[in-house]
C-alpha cells in the first residue's frame, strides 16, 4: 500500500535531504543541491536499477504513482526503460519492419535460400506479432508461437522459427532498439525437442513398392515426379539441385551433368556428375517434355520461379501416404504398409545400396559431393569421376527392372 500523503510530500520538499519511500519501488528524494524528484528502483535482469520520472514542481504524487506503473508496465513487457534514452532512429519499429530489415541486409547477403527463413517468417511469425513494436514483444508471444507450431505436428519448424526469432532479437539488438531478446529463454525442448538425424532407407523390395506405385497412380504422381524420383535414385543429388538444373549444365552427348560451384550446398564445390545410359534416356525424354523451357523441370503452374516448386514432389508422396493436410479430407492411403518415405531419404537409399554392392567409402561419398574430411579436401583434388561412372551404373542395372 502507498505510504506517502500530499502534506507529508510537501513537507519532506521544504524538509532536509531524504529519500522516503512510497512504496514498490517508488520514493520521494530531497537531495543535497538541487529540486526534490521522484525517483524508481527496479531490477531488470537480475540488476538493481533507479530511474528518476521527474521533478517535485512537475509530477503530483498522484501523477508520479501514474509514471511508476507506467514503467512497470514496461519491465512486464520486457523493457528496460532505462535503455529508451539511448535508442536510435530506429525506435519504434514494428516486428515486421524488423525482419524485412535483417532480410535486405542479412539473409540476401549471406543465404544461398533466403527465402526459406522468409517463408517460415510469413506462415508463423508476422501474423501474430508483425504489428508489434519490437520493444512490446514479450516470452508470452514467443511461448504463444512456439506452442502453435507444435500443436500443429511440425517440430523442426518449431525449431526453425526459435533460431529466427532469436537471430531476429540479436539484429534487434544491434540496431539498439531493445536490449532484451525474450527468445533465449526458450530452448528446443520448448519449440519441436531435439532432432534426431532421419535413418529412412528403403529396401529393393520397398523401392520396387513405391515406384509401382508412383507408375499406377500417374493421375496424380505426374511423370515428371516420377523421373525425378528415378534420377535422384541413381544420381544420388540432393533434390534442390535436380529440379533448379537448367539444361546448359547437361551434356548428353557426352554423359556429363556439370554442376557448378553456386548450386551446390554451401557452395562446397564443383563436380561432374556421370551419367548412365538410364539417366541419359530420362534425360532426353524431359527434355521433349519441358517443351523449350530452360529448365530440366520447369514450372507447370504460374510460379514466381521458373522451375519446380521445392515442396511439389514431398507433397505428391505425402498424398499417397495419405497425408494432406490442405485438405479437409485425407487422400485414400495407397502405399499399403509402406513405411512412409521422404524425397531426401532417396538420396541416403542410393548411398546404402552403394554400400551393399561393395563400392569404397570414398568413392561414395565423393559421389555425394560430401566432404570427406578438412585435410581431404585441401589436399585431395582428384575427383574419382571414372569410379563413380561405375558406381552409377552398377546401381542403375541393379534397380533398371524396377523403375
Amino acid at each position: 500500500m502507498p505510504n506517502l500523503t500530499v502534506k507529508q510530500v510537501n513537507i519532506l520538499a521544504k524538509g532536509r535531504p531524504s529519500k522516503t519511500s512510497d512504496g514498490n519501488g517508488l520514493s520521494f528524494v530531497v537531495p543535497n543541491r538541487g529540486e526534490p524528484y521522484w525517483s524508481l528502483r527496479y531490477s531488470f535482469n537480475g540488476k538493481r536499477r533507479e530511474k528518476s520520472l521527474g521533478k517535485f514542481g512537475q509530477l503530483t504524487l498522484a501523477e508520479a504513482r501514474g509514471e511508476a506503473e507506467t514503467v512497470r508496465a514496461m519491465l512486464r513487457e520486457g523493457i528496460d526503460p532505462l535503455s529508451l534514452s539511448s535508442l536510435t532512429k530506429h525506435s519504434g519499429m514494428t516486428f515486421n519492419e524488423l525482419f524485412q530489415d535483417m532480410y535486405e541486409n542479412k539473409l540476401l547477403k549471406r543465404l544461398k535460400r533466403p527465402d526459406i527463413p522468409k517463408s517460415k517468417y510469413n506462415n508463423n511469425v508476422a501474423k501474430f506479432i508483425g504489428h508489434l513494436k519490437v520493444e512490446q514483444v514479450n516470452a508470452f508471444h514467443i511461448r504463444d508461437i512456439l506452442n502453435i507450431i507444435t500443436d500443429s505436428g511440425r517440430p523442426t519448424v518449431a525449431n526453425d522459427v526459435l533460431d529466427l526469432l532469436n537471430n531476429l532479437f540479436k539484429h534487434a539488438i544491434q540496431l539498439n532498439i531493445t536490449l532484451n531478446n525474450p527468445a533465449s529463454a526458450f530452448s528446443y525442448k520448448d519449440a519441436g525437442g531435439d532432432e534426431l538425424c532421419r535413418e529412412r532407407v528403403l529396401t529393393i523390395d520397398e523401392v520396387e513398392q513405391a515406384f509401382s506405385v508412383f507408375r499406377k497412380y500417374s493421375e496424380s504422381f505426374t511423370r515428371d515426379n516420377y523421373l525425378a524420383c528415378c534420377l535422384l535414385l541413381v544420381l544420388g543429388v540432393r533434390k534442390s539441385e535436380l529440379i533448379q538444373a537448367p539444361w546448359h549444365e547437361f551434356d548428353l552427348d557426352n554423359a556429363v551433368w556439370h554442376l557448378p560451384k553456386e548450386r551446390t550446398k554451401k557452395n562446397f564445390r564443383a563436380i561432374k556428375i556421370p551419367l548412365p545410359p538410364l539417366a541419359i534416356e530420362w534425360l532426353k525424354e524431359l527434355k521433349v517434355r519441358s517443351h523449350g523451357s530452360d529448365y530440366v523441370f520447369p514450372a507447370r503452374r504460374k510460379s514466381k520461379k521458373p522451375y519446380m516448386g521445392p515442396d511439389t514432389i514431398n507433397s505428391a508422396i505425402n498424398s499417397l501416404f495419405g497425408i494432406d493436410k490442405s485438405k479437409k479430407v485425407p487422400p485414400p492411403k495407397r502405399m499399403g504398409d509402406l513405411e512412409h518415405f521422404r524425397v531426401h531419404d532417396l538420396r541416403r537409399t542410393f548411398r546404402s545400396i552403394g554400400s551393399e554392392l561393395k563400392f569404397q567409402d570414398d568413392h561414395l561419398e565423393r559421389c555425394l559431393n560430401h566432404k570427406i574430411s578438412k585435410l581431404d579436401e585441401i589436399y585431395n583434388k582428384h575427383d574419382y569421376f571414372q569410379e563413380r561412372d561405375a558406381v552409377h551404373k552398377k546401381i542403375c542395372t541393379k534397380l533398371e527392372s524396377l523403375l
